[in-house]
C-alpha cells in the first residue's frame, strides 16, 4: 500500500513569489511554434520539474518548451520537458495545475543545458524553505 503523505520527488520544490512561466507545445511536423500560454503563475519548482497554473488541458507526456521568468532576473530560464499531470483546479481563476518533468540536462540539442540546472541549483539555495528557516 502507498503511504501518501510520502515525498516521492528525489529534488525538493520551492517557491520564488512572483515567477511566471510561458509554454508552447512541441509538434510532431516542422509547424510553427506559438505559446499557449503567457506569464502563467509558477506555483513551486525544483531541478527536476515544475508546477503552474494554466487556461489549457495539456495531454500527459506531451513535450514542452518554457521560458520561466523570475523576478530580479535579467535572463529567464528555458527548458524542455513533458506533462507529467494535469488537475482541476476548481473554483479559482485558473482551471488546472499542471506538472511538468523537466528534460536530462546535458550536451546534446534534445537536453537541457548544465548553465539552467546550474542556475535553478542557486534558485533552490535562495528560495528553499530550508534556506528561510535557517535566516
Amino acid at each position: 500500500m502507498e503511504d501518501k503523505g510520502m515525498e516521492r520527488r528525489a529534488c525538493s520544490r520551492f517557491e520564488i513569489p512572483g515567477a511566471t512561466v510561458s509554454y508552447k507545445e512541441k509538434k510532431l511536423f516542422f509547424s510553427k511554434k506559438e505559446i499557449a500560454e503567457e506569464y502563467t503563475p509558477v506555483l513551486d519548482l525544483s531541478r527536476g520539474g515544475l508546477r503552474f497554473l494554466g487556461q489549457e488541458l495539456l495531454k500527459n507526456k506531451r513535450r514542452v518548451s518554457l521560458i520561466i521568468s523570475i523576478p530580479d532576473e535579467g535572463i529567464p530560464l528555458s527548458l524542455k520537458g513533458r506533462v507529467l499531470w494535469t488537475s482541476f483546479n476548481p473554483g479559482k481563476s485558473y482551471k488546472y495545475q499542471i506538472g511538468i518533468q523537466f528534460d536530462p540536462y546535458g550536451e546534446n540539442k534534445e537536453q537541457n543545458s548544465p548553465e539552467d540546472l546550474a542556475r535553478l541549483t542557486t534558485l533552490e539555495q535562495k528560495f528553499s524553505p530550508e534556506q528561510e528557516t535557517n535566516k
